[in-house]
């Protein structure tokens, strides 16, 4: 079959031969009805029956591999899509290095890999949860399309992984796609799996930090398993990577939007100091130190993802041919590690220092340094919009041992800078770092919805060019 073509047939989409293949056709068609439940139970509320001008994939052929149409989301067709084969394909890193890939799993790796398929998996679903309320207090039509389209297209996620899962794990696949169904997002009983999954988000500046630094993490952890030595995970990866990017675009753009609507406001009413942040709050704009201090918040929570920075877990896929570095193909080195180094972040006699460790166990950290690089490109283009208006200001990154969770710095308490704090100290000044009860109270106030055609509110700036390059009075989503 044509392997860029898509299947749309049947009940899933697919261009995995499931008309061939009736053992998974069956079980995925038994999965269907609790996912439709769960999508309804759990995705976006109050606008089911609307319909919203989405993209769906039609291709893998990255030439033109979506349409745009309106539909209602829970006819959205969700489905299971693989990038392209590439023959001859060589496991790339690890012990197996230069062996064949896998079209199937080895037996000594199944544990090891259906973990790595489970925990990317629950990310998923713990998203959309997270997002499920935001549609009520959209800005603009604009942006309640792009928050509709990044919660389908983590469903589609969540059907990727379900598919390996129920194709090479059997019974222990099938239990595990229905657990994906199970847990919910900050539940006190059945949370999911990894913690920045289990916050809330509860306003719109939330959600653009969110899809600009935990959807990055995704990138990150799909282009290190896009790496891997089983075939049929690494093309799904690849292909997730093609959607994630849009979701990484709308944090980018949404945060720049803000800036730019504080900072027009800012010279409209002749203010130059950013600090006078009662007179800007005035203006129905969101301060740059508020906008600095959610960066911070979701920065920091979207860091514990990585794991400790010496771990074994990583070691033992990474020596699997399982996981990857970023980008694994473009290193140069000899993708094995076993006598090689790297520096990880250390507290030595109360001091944060730099100590090599051995490479294999330091991967966490390496993807982690990765991370904070591709991050601070994206703070790079927000600081270039304060600074064209003159604005004395600019948003950095919080030093990684700031307000972490899980790690090395997990039981030490640091300002923005590194620097350690006692406990009075970090109660004293904790405001001055991350959202007070005020400041997150101000962000709500503004979070008045917008539901014509080409109005914006007035915390955000239209975009330069809207989707599918439809005009600005475009309506994106006709609501029901």
């Amino acid at each position: 079959m044509n392997i860029q073509a898509v299947d749309y047939d049947g009940l899933i989409p697919n261009n995995v031969g499931l008309g061939t293949d009736p053992r998974v056709k069956h079980a995925l068609e038994k999965w269907h009805p609790g996912y439709i439940d769960w999508w309804n139970d759990m995705g976006p509320d109050g606008f089911q029956e609307s319909l919203v001008y989405l993209r769906t994939a039609i291709s893998v052929d990255p030439k033109g591999w979506a349409k745009f149409d309106y539909v209602r989301m829970p006819e959205y067709r969700w489905g299971v899509l693989l990038a392209p084969q590439h023959t001859d394909r060589k496991i790339g890193f690890g012990r197996h290095k230069g062996e064949p890939v896998w079209q199937e799993i080895p037996g000594e790796y199944r544990a090891m890999l259906r973990r790595l398929v489970v925990i990317q998996g629950d990310t998923e679903p713990a998203s959309v949860e997270q997002q499920r309320y935001l549609g009520k207090t959209a800005p603009s039509l604009y942006d309640m399309r792009n928050l509709f389209q990044v919660n389908v297209e983590e469903g589609r996620h969540l059907w990727a992984m379900v598919y390996l899962l129920q194709k090479y794990f059997g019974a222990d696949g099938r239990e595990e796609a229905e657990a994906l169904l199970q847990r919910r997002s900050g539940d006190a009983d059945t949370p999911r799996m990894l913690g920045a999954f289990n916050e809330q988000t509860p306003d719109w500046l939330s959600f653009f930090m969110f899809t600009f630094f935990t959807d990055r993490d995704g990138k990150m952890q799909l282009e290190a398993l896009a790496q891997s030595g089983f075939d049929p995970l690494s093309r799904t990866c690849r292909f997730m990577l093609t959607e994630e990017a849009h979701h990484m675009f709308v944090g980018e753009t949404g945060v720049t939007r803000v800036i730019q609507a504080t900072c027009e406001a800012m010279q409209k009413a002749g203010i130059k100091d950013p600090y006078e942040i009662d007179k800007i709050r005035k203006l129905g704009v969101i301060d740059l130190p508020t906008v600095q201090k959610k960066a911070n918040l979701h920065f920091s929570l979207t860091l514990d993802l990585f794991g400790n920075e010496i771990s074994t877990n990583a070691a033992n896929a990474f020596h699997a041919g399982l996981k990857g570095r970023y980008r694994e193909d473009r290193l140069k080195d000899d993708h094995q590690l076993e006598n090689d180094t790297y520096p990880v972040l250390r507290l030595v006699d109360g001091q944060i220092k730099a100590e090599d460790a051995p490479a294999l166990s330091a991967l966490n950290m390496r993807l982690r340094d990765d991370y904070v690089v591709d991050c601070n490109a994206g703070v790079g283009r927000w600081n270039k919009v304060i600074e064209s208006f003159g604005i004395p200001f600019q948003i950095k990154l919080p030093h990684v041992a700031f307000h972490r969770h899980i790690g090395e710095f997990s039981k030490v308490l640091t300002d923005v800078n590194g620097n350690l704090l006692s406990d009075s100290d970090w109660s004293r000044t904790r405001g001055d770092y991350l959202p007070s009860d005020g400041d997150k109270d101000f962000i709500e106030s503004l979070m008045q919805p917008r539901s014509e055609p080409g109005q914006f509110a007035s915390w955000i700036s239209p975009p330069k060019v809207g989707i599918d390059n439809k005009s600005g009075d475009f309506e994106y989503v006709k609501i029901a």
